[in-house]
């Protein structure tokens, strides 16, 4: 009987040496992959960095959007702020309510911007995939609701989204103030998602142009 508890206790001694060994190979694993990973971490802060808050703005379709800035009096880069949450600079996007184009213009703002503007020509709202004539009426509607809305940039981005009637019936109403505009007041949540989206994009947008871009 002695030889027998000898013998198992030579066993159990083996056992727990085994599962040891084990503990300290997964300790070794465990301890690799943090090292790895505040490798990889670091290497990938430091492309941020080198690439800056301005990676994603993209300035396509520049002559356009200065030519049409410059003649309707509107700062360029919050037509591309425009541009970029619209449709992220592709000229045959189409929205699943109709919208088309670089500026995600529907058939009734082109229509209402076609007679407003008393143009002659020949197009037609299948031609809003054109980057130069999609660029060029909804600049020419950005200044419309930017004058209309007291210069400010925060409501142009809510009527352009949301249609200038609800805008006014906001104002109106009292649910937002427009000399004390505040996101949270907004009413509308993917409304207010859109404005926080534009005015990001337009406040990079001037950290990354210089000023004299409005001249050409």
């Amino acid at each position: 009987m002695a030889a027998v508890k000898s013998k198992s206790k030579k066993k159990k001694k083996k056992a727990g040496g085994g599962h040891t060994g084990l503990i300290v190979i997964i300790s070794l694993i465990l301890a690799i992959l943090i090292v790895l990973a505040f490798i990889f971490r670091d290497q990938i802060s430091e492309k941020i960095r080198d690439y800056g808050p301005n990676v994603f703005m993209t300035t396509d379709y520049e002559e356009y959007v200065i030519k049409y800035s410059n003649e309707y009096e509107m700062d360029p880069r919050f037509v591309f702020a425009i541009i970029n949450t619209e449709s992220h600079f592709n000229p045959d996007a189409t929205s699943n309510v109709g919208a088309r184009g670089l500026m995600q213009l529907m058939e009734e703002a082109y229509d209402w911007v076609k007679f407003r503007m008393g143009d002659e020509r020949t197009h037609t709202f299948d031609d809003m995939y054109d980057p130069e004539l999609n660029i060029q009426y909804g600049t020419f509607m950005l200044k419309f609701l930017y004058d209309k809305f007291d210069n400010s940039y925060e409501l142009t981005a809510a009527a352009y989204h949301g249609g200038m009637n609800a805008v006014d019936t906001w104002i109106k109403d009292g649910t937002i103030d427009p000399d004390n505009f505040r996101l949270e007041d907004v009413p509308s949540d993917v409304t207010a998602n859109y404005i926080y989206k534009v005015m990001n994009a337009y406040n990079r947008y001037k950290e990354k142009l210089q000023e004299d871009l409005k001249n050409g």
